[in-house]
């Protein structure tokens, strides 16, 4: 008798376990239940009524049959290559799922359009070996989403031919190392968060509801309810202009698996549970458009890399909002850089399924040459032309530094004139480089260590430190006046809760100037105290001080005058870009330039620097 009250709290906990885990597992209401047709297989994306017509497009299409072709030489090309090792970086399985939705994707496509048994053989090689994986590593669950995609994708194109003891095999390993780990919470904060971990995971782990649905139909209900409610969430956050807060590379990874997830559910069961009526969404394609600019180059805030993209998912935007001139950049892009790259997305067969009755050849550019937009992290871009390539573009932000994958960049902006980008932004620096030598990367406090880092302070960034200081994290600039005027746009930013403390007001003002020059305008309101201001831009080009407020940049034959006022105490200064810790990135071929200027306490400062592209 004196063991069984111990026998019996260990079995009511053990109960309770079981109780909360068939709670998260069973209990999702929503707008799918056992009554939902789901057809037959294949059910995600292409169905098999779709090939005949399909077929014809792609013989039909120029630019569909070019993509069609690199897929089927890269499919090609894979036949004979080892399947994918579960090899771990650091804390990430990532690149080995990314890898895996690539090469199953696109051999699936391959097997799906041609019936040819070696695209069969290869892909079933592959599933099975992942399958054989110990887990997808659940504790970083973006590798677990990409790689149950990946697999659900192949599992569902591939049913009808896959032997019975593959098919277990395959849906075995999507369940146990896919599915039931998102149940777990130790595993699924990402259904709460308002970033790309939700867009992704969500997408993720519906494409292995739908291939298994057969043997685990009310698992694979709610995990699908649970998708259209937990999505929600980030997609409040395009809202109301179609800014996404996370920038432009973040915004190929989740708004790309937001489009998978979408796509699938609904061309299944015909309805988006009015997920696309979310405010600022289907705008989004505006914003992205206007985020590239004349040289070919994206506005890279936050962790961005510099470099351009191509975005299938645009595709499915231009469609469901029937607006082509959203792809002006996308065939900008097919132009400079031909086809033959594009089999390094992993999503590319989706761009074949989305492009629809779009022709390359007659979309025009936008009308609009300057965009806004406000939201969590307000943006205005501007540009003299869409089509001269030398043509200026600047582009500015306001916004948070709490923010998820955010900088101190507020009021920041990069501008290109002539072909040359002469204010520039470093983007991100690799995750694995500062998380191997102990960065704690990812905390968004005023003393997080992720401010140590050289890329990622204000100091690094084309805007103000006042006193030396960082931006304050919990300051917020909204954009408070615009103008789309051809001879003077401009935009406004009141950046004084950044720099609460630092001074009384701040506000700055970024304009192109009759089409000739851009002009940065800062005025500030410095407290009871003497100020010292640091403005400074980081270029790419070699600089040279010529003047008590001049300096000229020269890059690749062409210059640019940077003239300061306003002002009569500032010095014009250049400041290095080595590398100041052991974990900072090198950026060779960079410099700052800019001035510093001490302010009197409690007075009224206007700083005015042009950009004078030309002789």
């Amino acid at each position: 008798m004196l063991f069984l009250p111990r026998t019996i709290h260990r079995f009511i906990s053990f109960l309770a376990i079981c109780l909360s885990f068939t709670w998260n597992a069973y209990s999702q209401d929503g707008p799918i239940d056992l009554k939902s047709n789901f057809g037959q297989h294949p059910r995600i994306l292409f169905f098999k009524e779709d090939e005949t017509s399909f077929s014809k497009t792609i013989t039909a299409d120029p630019f569909a049959k070019s993509i069609h072709q690199e897929i089927l030489r890269e499919s090609d090309r894979l036949i004979d290559i080892e399947p994918i090792k579960r090899i771990q970086i650091g804390r990430r399985l990532l690149d080995k799922s990314r890898e895996a939705l690539r090469r199953i994707f696109q051999l699936s496509y391959a097997y799906r359009t041609t019936h040819a048994k070696k695209y069969f053989d290869r892909i079933e090689k592959e599933m099975l070996a992942i399958a054989a994986f110990s887990d997808w590593n659940p504790s970083h669950f973006l590798d677990v989403a990409e790689m149950t995609m990946a697999m659900a994708i192949g599992y569902d194109w591939l049913y009808q031919d896959l032997s019975n003891e593959s098919k277990q095999i395959i849906r075995e390993a999507i369940v146990k190392k896919g599915l039931e780990p998102s149940l777990d919470n130790k595993y699924n904060s990402w259904l709460k968060a308002e970033h790309n971990w939700n867009q992704v995971c969500n997408a993720g782990m519906t494409y292995g509801a739908l291939a298994v649905k057969e043997d685990h139909p009310q698992m694979a209900i709610n995990i699908i309810n649970r998708a259209i409610e937990s999505i929600k969430i980030p997609m409040k956050d395009y809202g109301p202009d179609g800014i996404y807060p996370e920038g432009y590379g973040y915004w190929g990874y989740g708004t790309s698996f937001n489009i998978m997830f979408l796509s699938a559910v609904e061309k299944l069961f015909k309805t988006d549970f009015g997920l696309c009526s979310a405010p600022g969404f289907l705008k989004t394609a505006e914003f992205l458009e206007h985020m590239t600019g004349a040289t070919g180059n994206a506005f890279n805030y936050s962790d961005a890399g510099i470099g351009g993209g191509f975005h299938p998912a645009m595709f499915w935007l231009a469609n469901r909002t029937k607006d082509e001139t959203v792809l002006w950049e996308e065939k900008k892009f097919i132009e400079r850089n031909g086809f033959a790259k594009r089999v390094n997305d992993r999503l590319l067969p989706a761009l074949l399924l989305w492009k629809g009755n779009i022709q390359l050849d007659k979309i025009a550019h936008p009308k609009e040459s300057m965009w806004v937009g406000t939201g969590k992290n307000p943006i205005a871009m501007m540009r003299t032309s869409w089509t001269d390539p030398n043509a200026i573009y600047v582009a500015t932000k306001g916004g948070s530094a709490s923010i998820n994958h955010a900088h101190m960049d507020i009021g920041s902006f990069i501008m290109e004139a002539n072909g040359v980008r002469w204010a520039m932004d470093f983007g991100m620096q690799d995750y694995e480089s500062l998380e191997s030598k102990g960065v704690k990367l990812w905390g968004r406090t005023q003393d997080s260590e992720r401010w140590n880092v050289f890329r990622l302070n204000n100091y690094s960034h084309n805007t103000l430190s006042i006193d030396s200081q960082l931006q304050q994290v919990s300051g917020h600039a909204a954009i408070i006046a615009s103008g789309k005027e051809a001879n003077n746009m401009f935009a406004t930013l009141d950046l004084s809760s950044v720099y609460e403390g630092q001074v009384n007001h701040a506000k700055r003002t970024i304009s192109i100037m009759d089409g000739k020059k851009v002009q940065v305008q800062d005025e500030i309101k410095t407290n009871n105290r003497e100020t010292k201001i640091r403005w400074n831009m980081l270029t790419p080009a070699e600089v040279e001080i010529v003047g008590p407020n001049k300096a000229m940049l020269r890059k690749d034959g062409k210059q640019l005058a940077l003239t300061v006022s306003g002002a009569t105490n500032i010095t014009m200064k250049t400041w290095s870009t080595l590398p100041p810790r052991d974990y900072d990135a090198p950026n060779p071929g960079t410099v700052l330039v800019g001035f510093e200027a001490i302010a009197p306490a409690s007075t009224n400062v206007t700083l005015k620097v042009v950009l004078q592209p030309g002789s």
